[in-house]
């Protein structure tokens, strides 16, 4: 648990719990866990997001939902913001849902969902930030798909999915499913060994590849209930190895720490007086080399708060840092 800017592992962390399909975590723990500065709450009702680095700048891909309060549209959007001016970019993709941002040789390409629980990803790219084409990306009739994430290996394109249906596929919702590209426009689903984890709740896949492995940052629904992030590795998308550190995080009151001057009087309050038992849909690149995560907090119930944090190393030193005694 972070607490008052130390790092504690709470005891629970110590023996790690291994679903059916994970390989187990290494005898030898590691005796020192990344340190993960919280920097505080940034937005109200702002959840799904993703830090990117394009044209040398910082940007904050952002799915705005019908209800967050700026939005006088109606319909949810998406945008990203230039973290350091705080401005954003023209709003595009309408009515989609969930999105997820990649950079890839000039160009940035978003994931999202034409609806909650829908059963087509739709990929959207652009050289400019400004004109976007698009396309359906992978479409699955009868399947439920919420978020997703993508990541490059050295036989092309990764992409984590979240997805609630059908039941036979999903075992315990939510479950991460994959799907590989070439091209990351035109998405093959993978055999339905390549899961995790189908025996219980493993939401908001965040997905990475380092040293031969797919490093996947998720959602654990923890008694309480409470959720936390924790992390997981694998050579093959079959077989997983939690980390012995686990979880990633923990919800805590740095969590509420006021990390924006745009909040109202009435925002404040509001952030003070809310109950959070969740740090949730972490994501996170590297930028200047440091790790910039932006995670969700709040009640899972719609009560929801967009906060900040740092790691003070190199995107590789983290992911390694959860596997390896130092």
């Amino acid at each position: 648990m972070l607490v008052c800017g130390l790092t504690i592992a709470p005891a629970a962390a110590a023996e790690p719990k291994t679903a059916s399909g994970d390989r187990g975590a290494a005898q030898d723990a590691p005796t020192k866990r990344p340190h993960i500065r919280k920097l505080g709450t940034i937005d109200c009702d702002m959840v799904e997001t993703t830090p990117i680095v394009f044209a040398g700048k910082l940007y904050r891909f952002e799915y705005v939902r019908e209800r967050y309060k700026p939005n006088r549209t109606g319909k949810s959007y998406f945008r990203f913001i230039d973290v350091a001016s705080g401005e954003a970019t023209q709003s595009f993709a309408v009515g989609y849902h969930l999105g997820s941002a990649f950079v890839d040789r000039g160009t940035v390409y978003v994931y999202g969902v034409e609806k909650w629980g829908g059963e087509r990803i739709q990929v959207f790219w652009s050289k400019d930030l400004k004109s976007w084409s698009s396309k359906a990306a992978l479409t699955l009739p009868g399947w439920g798909i919420y978020n997703d994430s993508v990541c490059k290996d050295p036989n092309g394109y990764v992409m984590a999915f979240e997805i609630g249906e059908p039941p036979e596929e999903a075992g315990v919702r939510f479950t991460t499913r994959f799907a590989k590209s070439k091209n990351l426009l035109d998405w093959k689903l993978t055999p339905s060994a390549c899961v995790f984890s189908k025996e219980r709740y493993t939401a908001c896949p965040a997905i990475h590849f380092l040293d031969g492995q797919y490093y996947m940052i998720y959602l654990e629904a923890r008694p309480g209930p409470t959720y936390e992030p924790h992390i997981v590795r694998s050579r093959d998308l079959r077989q997983w190895e939690p980390s012995p550190l686990n979880p990633l995080m923990q919800f805590s009151p740095e969590d509420k720490r006021i990390a924006s001057k745009k909040f109202t009087p009435a925002q404040r309050e509001h952030i003070t007086k809310a109950v959070n038992l969740n740090n949730s849909d972490v994501d996170l690149c590297e930028f200047q080399g440091k790790v910039v995560l932006y995670y969700s907090w709040g009640n899972q119930k719609g009560i929801e708060f967009l906060a900040e944090a740092r790691y003070d190393g190199t995107l590789p030193a983290f992911l390694r840092g959860f596997f390896t005694a130092r």
